[in-house]
């Protein structure tokens, strides 16, 4: 008995080796923190970890009850032999992270497999799998991880009662108890080991990678402030120069330099003092990434110096954007290719993206400045600090449980601040651009207070054409939601409402927050006013613009009352708008 759990135990090696290679798929990714499998990924499970048990199947040892010994590999077997093996692992597995359906499904292919190679237990082996798949489904938890504890035990009890069904089908008699004495409990504690191992391994190679992108992610937001600062100026030697210092400190590169179109405007680094120039050569690849822009890798014949003492091998060359329009180039210098990992390269793009919108920033901090009235200062696209570090700190939050909603988070947030940069020049936009603009942003919004934030739309399509000054929805509703939702625990309803009537659009935004007096909501668009809480400044400078533009008659209501909610409402006449 000793001898055969040892070697069982020796096997699940290869069981090991199966699911390091499996962390490989996606799906696996999936099905440890997705709430729950679509059908394609539910189809895939089953066939994977049905695969899987009849390689344990096979990777068992076959045992002659009149002999007593042991083949150290199964094929056909005669009516008197049976298998030690590890089947129920791929089946028990499959149910604990995919549900009793791919528990199921797995437990027959395996089961099947395992009927069709014949012996005395083979219909009770065959049914034992399915058993063991309905069991191991039962202790599916959505939204939860499943433990090493859990998986230990699900393995013993499924193998203890697949020990049981023996007993009860395998005949004769006295062949199954002798069975089950003889492979029974090293089965039932190889099995269990081997589940809780099998998940291990999982666990360990899956939170590696992630701890890898969460190191990723700080660098990326450390990058980012350090540099922001200094690109609020633009793209100019000293600023340029700053970057480079920063970046090369950061990525460990032998040098980096910073490109506009025509010049080489910073290098820091390893041959900092030879370069004031490209070689030929080097700067027809600067010019090819520039109208390409895309990422550009050149290797050392390409871009070797034309002085000592720069053993320079590889540059990676990535565009620098301003309104989709390549303005110059990020060149990082490293000693050798295998330097250059996916991880890098990922971490490469999204720095040049990153640096691209900060200087896309730089170029709105420029029109602020040109800006004539402090209206159009406040209503501009400045995005605030803490709004911009929330969201990235619950994207960050989110890339290790929830993959799929951070990137949908960070479509979110590449639209609002792309819709806040575009605003800055226009003098009119749509109330479609200006709904989709608010939707953005309160999607982010909707991430970070998890059961306490609800949006109801309530949209007349025909409406969002009407033409409006821009950034007029977005402070009102931010403004219920900073203030509003101040004191709410839970159940903070915000509801948006455009509605055509009597040849105006009429646009409501209510909400059940804590509210305000009726005389401080009557004054608080006629002018600011001082207050620990807001000044109104933001609500007054819409009412401003409003009014500017259509008139008295689309000026801001304010309705409130303390612990009862607010309601912003203004009408505009359909068609007409005159820019500001």
């Amino acid at each position: 008995m000793l001898v055969l759990l040892i070697t069982m135990v020796e096997r699940l090696g290869i069981l090991v080796m199966i699911a390091f290679i499996f962390t490989r798929f996606r799906f696996f990714r999936d099905m440890i923190y997705q709430e729950e499998l679509n059908r394609k990924q539910q189809f895939t499970a089953i066939i994977f970890f049905g695969a899987f048990g009849i390689i344990g199947t096979y990777s068992g040892l076959t045992l002659s009850t009149d002999s007593l010994q042991f083949d150290l590999w199964t094929t056909d077997l005669h009516s008197n032999e049976a298998i030690a093996n590890s089947r129920v692992i791929g089946v028990v597995i499959a149910g604990l992270l995919g549900g009793y359906k791919v528990g199921i499904g797995a437990g027959l292919i395996a089961g099947l497999h395992r009927f069709t190679l014949g012996g005395f237990t083979a219909v009770a082996c065959g049914l034992a799998a399915i058993v063991s798949g309905i069991i191991s489904g039962m202790f599916h938890k959505k939204n939860k991880h499943v433990k090493l504890r859990t998986a230990f035990l699900i393995g013993f009890l499924s193998e203890s009662v697949q020990m049981l069904i023996i007993l009860f089908l395998s005949r004769p008699f006295e062949k199954a108890m002798a069975l089950v004495e003889i492979i029974g409990i090293p089965m039932i504690l190889a099995n269990g080991l081997g589940c809780a191992l099998f998940l291990l391994i999982i666990k360990n190679v899956i939170n590696e990678e992630e701890k890898a992108g969460a190191l990723l992610a700080q660098k990326t937001l450390r990058i980012a402030e350090k540099t922001l600062a200094h690109l609020r100026n633009g793209l100019t030697l000293k600023t340029a120069n700053e970057v480079c210092r920063i970046l090369h400190k950061e990525f460990h590169t032998s040098a980096v330099a910073i490109t506009s179109l025509t010049d080489i405007l910073a290098h820091i680094g390893q041959g900092q003092d030879h370069h004031r120039a490209d070689s030929p050569i080097q700067t027809q690849i600067t010019l090819d990434a520039i109208q390409k822009g895309e990422i550009t890798v050149a290797n050392r014949e390409l871009i070797q110096c034309r002085t000592k003492g720069c053993p320079l091998d590889v540059v990676v060359i990535a565009p620098l954007k301003q309104r989709n329009t390549t303005i110059g180039t990020l060149k990082l210098y490293f000693h050798s290719e295998k330097e250059i990992n996916p991880v890098i390269m990922e971490l490469i793009s999204g720095i040049s993206s990153l640096l691209s919108n900060q200087l896309e920033i730089a170029e709105v901090d420029k029109a602020y400045q040109l800006a004539k009235e402090a209206e159009i200062k406040v209503l501009q696209a400045q995005i605030s600090p803490h709004f911009l570090f929330n969201s990235l700190n619950t994207i960050l939050s989110l890339i290790r449980i929830e993959p799929m909603k951070a990137r949908k988070l960070l479509v979110f947030l590449s639209k609002f601040l792309r819709q806040n940069l575009q605003l800055t020049t226009e003098s009119a936009t749509t109330l479609e651009q200006e709904l989709k603009h608010v939707e953005a942003y309160l999607a982010i919004e909707e991430a970070r207070f998890v059961n306490k934030l609800k949006i109801i739309y309530d949209v007349d399509e025909a409406a969002l054409y009407q033409e409006i000054p821009p950034l007029t929805l977005q402070p009102i509703v931010e403004n219920a939601i900073k203030h509003g939702m101040m004191n709410k625990e839970k159940d903070f309803i915000l509801t948006i409402r455009i509605q055509i009537q009597e040849a105006m659009i009429h646009v409501h935004i209510e909400d059940n927050g804590c509210g305000m007096s009726q005389e401080r909501a009557e004054l608080i668009s006629i002018a600011p006013i001082d207050s620990q809480k807001g000044n109104g400044l933001a609500l007054y400078n819409v009412n401003r613009r409003l009014t500017i533009t259509f008139g008295e008659i689309s000026s801001l209501k304010i309705e409130s009352s303390v612990n009862s909610g607010t309601a912003v409402s203004f009408a505009v006449p359909i068609g007409e708008v005159s820019l500001i």
